[in-house]
């Protein structure tokens, strides 16, 4: 279902304009109509940036969303949201985000909202081609998975570890990602970091079952990966930054794609890439979210073709090792046009 070799592509998230920050701590100055408008402005802008690029895979930028995730909790019932960070001060971490007291059985009545969030998408992109700014790239949906949703939920009678969360949440990210699907998204990301950050100490065998009974109704109607990363909380990663604890497990997840974290690794466990290209699309993060130095246009080349070493072309994506929420706009903008056009430069060589 890829278009073409070398595909450039983007996890999920995009950096918020600072106007749309500030915005959302005083969201109740707004009206609905008021609101929708910053969010439509938002995602024209994010779409905007990455059409610029040139890219050939784009999504909404996750404009709607705290995070990449955490925005989805308040579609759910059964919860006592939790209103203040547990730690305010000092140097950030994953524990200044507290977690949710469940009360009840975990529903969602409303969806996860991400369908809205893709017809929107394909508005804003609609206007846009129309306008004349070239041809219309794929658009992708992100959608977390049901493991990683659990970790900010707190356990309770009805649901007594974090496995009985997940197996609550599991059903309503199948029918949010069948709701995609039908709604004409022929490229879904599940992201699952928790998986990537804590199979070095659970059976990853277990994690793969899960994950497949996720995707199972949408395995063959979409271009279908996920994303493989330590977690970029405020540029900080959580769990220990290798790739052999999940494999050969994570090669029986029913992707047609899986994306791995890269560049900020130094490229380290490149051989990955041959074991994961023989039996599917591998996308490999060559641009660190987490630094702001710019990577160069050759050095783009360069590491794309180290890839090319272990894996054929026709198997290859390349992208930023994660999502561009916590970088800065304007790196994020120039790391995006200086990946896409080193991959540029190596396929015209081809």
């Amino acid at each position: 279902m890829k278009s073409h070799p070398l595909r450039t592509t983007v996890i999920g998230s995009y950096p918020f304009p600072s106007w749309l920050e500030f915005s959302c701590q005083h969201l109740g100055q707004f009206g609905t109509a008021d609101r929708e408008e910053l969010v439509s402005d938002a995602v024209a802008i994010a779409v905007k940036d990455q059409m610029d690029s040139g890219l050939d895979v784009i999504t909404d930028g996750e404009q709607t969303r705290l995070d990449f995730n955490l925005s989805f909790y308040g579609f759910l019932t059964g919860l006592e949201l939790e209103s203040e960070s547990p730690r305010r001060f000092g140097p950030p971490a994953h524990d200044q985000r507290g977690k949710h007291k469940v009360t009840g059985e975990l529903a969602a009545p409303r969806g996860l909202g991400t369908v809205v969030d893709f017809e929107r998408l394909k508005r804003i992109v609609g206007s846009d081609a129309n306008s004349g700014s070239g041809a219309k790239p794929v658009l992708k949906a992100s959608v977390p998975g049901p493991y990683t949703l659990s970790g900010r939920l707190v356990p309770n009678a009805l649901y007594p570890d974090r496995f009985a969360l997940t197996e609550a949440l599991l059903p309503i990210i199948r029918l949010e990602l069948e709701k995609l699907v039908a709604a004409g998204c022929t490229e879904i990301t599940v992201d699952e970091p928790s998986m990537s950050c804590y199979a070095h100490k659970e059976d990853p065998r277990k994690f793969v079952e899960i994950f497949n009974r996720t995707v199972e109704s949408v395995v063959g109607k979409c271009h279908l990966s996920t994303h493989l990363c330590f977690g970029n909380y405020k540029g900080r990663a959580i769990g220990p930054r290798r790739y052999a604890p999940m494999f050969p497990a994570f090669l029986e997840m029913q992707v047609d794609e899986i994306h791995v974290e890269m560049a900020s690794r130094e490229m380290s466990e490149l051989e990955l890439l041959g074991v994961i290209s023989k039996k599917k699309d591998v996308a490999v993060g060559i641009i660190d979210v987490k630094s702001y130095y710019i990577e160069t246009i050759p050095e783009v080349t360069r590491r794309v073709k180290a890839c090319l070493e272990f894996a054929p072309p026709d198997r290859l994506s390349f992208a930023p090792d994660c999502g561009l929420s916590q970088t800065a706009r304007w790196a994020a903008k120039q790391k995006l046009i200086n990946m896409v056009e080193g991959v540029k430069l190596v396929r015209q060589e081809m």
